[in-house]
C-alpha cells in the first residue's frame, strides 16, 4: 500500500530507471514495515517544471501510505533526498515531498479495500 510517484524535470534514462526504482521499493517496504509485495512506485521524467524561478533540477514526489506517521515522514524525506541527490544529483533544496496518511477503507486492492 505504499505509493510513492516522482516527477522531475530532467531525463531519466532507461539504466537509471531500474535502479531509481529499486531503490525507492526497498526504502518504502523499510521504512513503512509493510511488505514490499504491496509497494508500488512510479517515476517520470523530462516534465516541463519550475522551482523558485529556475528550471535548475529539480523533483516532486508524493509518498502515501496507510498508517504514515511523522516520523517515518521525516526519515523518509532525507532517505528520498539522499538518493535524488546521489543518483539524479538533485539538490534537497530543490525537492518538495507531500506525504499521506490514507485511510485503510480508502485504499483499494484486489476488489476490496485494507479497511
Amino acid at each position: 500500500m505504499p505509493m510513492l510517484k516522482l516527477r522531475t524535470n530532467i531525463p531519466i534514462t532507461a539504466e537509471q530507471s531500474p535502479n531509481l526504482l529499486k531503490a525507492f521499493s526497498h526504502l518504502l517496504a523499510q521504512e513503512t514495515g509493510k511488505p514490499e509485495r504491496y509497494v508500488m512506485i512510479d517515476i517520470s521524467g523530462n516534465h516541463f517544471m519550475l522551482f523558485a524561478g529556475s528550471d535548475s533540477p529539480l523533483a516532486y514526489l508524493e509518498c502515501k501510505s496507510i498508517g504514515l506517521s511523522a516520523s517515518q515522514a521525516t526519515k523518509l524525506s532525507a532517505s528520498l533526498c539522499q538518493i535524488l541527490s546521489e543518483e539524479l544529483g538533485i539538490a534537497g533544496d530543490r525537492i518538495y515531498i507531500e506525504f499521506s496518511n490514507c485511510p485503510a477503507e480508502f485504499w483499494g486492492w484486489n476488489s476490496s479495500t485494507f479497511g
